[in-house]
This record gives C-alpha cells, structure tokens and sequence, in this order.
C-alpha cells in the first residue's frame, strides 16, 4: 500500500493509473477505522480497479465544544488494517495540505435544506463542513466512484445532493450499516462508552426495529411513534437528539401512505452520540 500525504505526490500517482488505463474508488474517512471501514474498501475493491482510502480529521465539520481535539488518533493501527484489507493508496493530508488558507473565511460547499435538518439542526455546521471536505477530495482525486457507509444516513444523501447539483462525475455507492452481534451499529465514537452505556447501547437498534415493526403493521400515526420511541429511549438512559420518521428519497416529511421511509435517530449516551437508521417499506392496502 502507498501512503501519501501531499497533495502533488498523489495527482502523479493517480496520473499514472488513469494512464494504464485503470478506474479509481474514493473511501473519505477520519479514520480510528473499524469494520465498516474495512467493508467499504471490500466493496470499493470489488467495483474498481484501484481504491484510494483518505483519512483526515477534517477541522471544518466539527462546531464549537465538540470532541475534535479529543476524536481518536489511531494512524498506525488504521495504516495496518488497510494493508490487511487491500487497500492501494493512503491519502493522509496535514491540515495545513487541504486547507493552505484556513478552513475559515474561504470557499465552502453549502446543499441547502438537507443539511439544515435532523443532525443538521444540532450541529449547524457540520455538514458544510462535510460537504466541502468532501468536494475538496473529489477534485484532488477524481475518482470514478466514491463509497460511503449508509449508518451516516443523511451525509450520504447530501454527498448525493451535492454531486447532482454541481455536475460532479462521480458514482455514490452506499454500503449497509454494518453491526456488533448485539445490533449496535459500529461507530468511531462507540469508544467513548463505558462498560454499562455499552451494555444498553443496543437499546437504540433495538427501537428503531421496534418502531419498523409498528410501520409495517401500517401504523402511520407517525408522530406518536416517534415520541413513544423517544420516551422508550430516555427510560433507559438515552438523552434523545431526536428520532424521526422521514422519506426514504429526500428525507421530507412523509404522506401517511408513502411508501418508503427511513426511521432515524440520533442520542447521547454519556460523551457518545449515536446515530442509527433503517429503512422501512410501509405495506398499503391492496
């Protein structure tokens, strides 16, 4: 595996695949990797020729009081489990690398709407950061098709928005949420807990299943269910964000008779907030 942190040793190194002839896939991550990493590359490497992993804990996407000095560094030990999984190139930019001028004050990348709800209401700038970070590795890159896991539910579908908007020739693949044994979703930030939050985390998957089951039971009194989930979620000891019922398609608030919906939910459980969907098709009379 190459590891590369400047920006012109990597354009030479893409240069000369692209020359051979060879397609290229993007996973972005902040690294501290674990498996859902690993099974992005797994599928990056089943649809492309060569696949470029990025890590970089991205200043930008991080709001005033959050775990950005703190988010775990772990480069050694994600460098290896990318040589195990296959991984061709390593992208680890400084800070100074992907933003030369400051991430403050210069250009960004907004897609409006979207972002302003759900994790976006709680966290106002983060997926402008997300966005522009991410637009910014697609220019350095430029990847025939870039893979992202389908737990960050509503990232994915404004990384979507924004290469629809702006034209950009690169395929979005999402990857399903990959899981403990229990059901608990795998997080960078599952590292946070102790050893009690841990035991009750899988509460959250556990609700949100619950919840699925009442839809296809064509329940569609959707804000009850949304309250009698998070009511659930603070018997336990969760301290909800929010847990949400939307349009699978555009997360909008959905018709009682649509047909596909995505239940989300974000929630604190000591220092970790934790993030879960899932995907629900809602049986209509026929």
């Amino acid at each position: 595996m190459i590891e590369i942190s400047q920006l012109s040793n990597l354009r030479g190194q893409l240069r000369r695949w692209r020359a051979a002839g060879e397609t290229l896939a993007l996973i972005p991550t902040m690294g501290n990797l674990h498996a859902g990493h690993l099974q992005l590359v797994r599928t990056a490497r089943q649809q492309a020729d060569r696949c470029v992993v990025s890590l970089f804990v991205n200043p930008m996407q991080f709001g005033e009081g959050e775990d950005y000095a703190s988010y775990p560094r772990t480069y050694e030990d994600d460098k290896e489990k990318l040589r195990e999984v296959g991984a061709d190139l390593l992208y680890a930019p400084s800070v100074d690398e992907v933003y030369p001028k400051g991430d403050r004050g210069r250009t960004r990348v907004e897609v409006p709407g979207i972002s302003e709800i759900l994790c976006g209401a709680s966290r106002p700038a983060h997926f402008v950061g997300v966005s522009t970070v991410v637009c910014k590795f697609f220019n350095m890159i430029q990847p025939n098709l870039a893979v992202f896991g389908e737990k960050d539910y509503q990232q994915l579908m404004v990384i979507r928005q924004m290469v629809e908007d702006l034209c950009i020739p690169v395929e979005v693949v999402g990857v399903p949420t990959v899981r403990e044994p229990d059901g608990l979703a795998l997080s960078s930030r599952n590292g946070y807990l102790t050893h009690e939050e841990r035991s009750i985390a899988n509460c959250l998957y556990k609700t949100l299943l619950k919840t699925a089951a009442a839809i296809e039971r064509a329940d569609s009194d959707y804000p009850r269910l949304e309250e009698e989930a998070s009511t659930e979620l603070k018997a336990v000891g969760f301290r909800p964000d929010y847990f949400s019922i939307r349009s699978a398609l555009d997360l909008s608030t959905p018709d009682p008779d649509a047909p596909e919906l995505v239940i989300l939910s974000a929630a604190w459980l000591g220092k970790a907030r934790l993030i879960d969907n899932l995907r629900v098709t809602r049986n209509t009379p026929v």
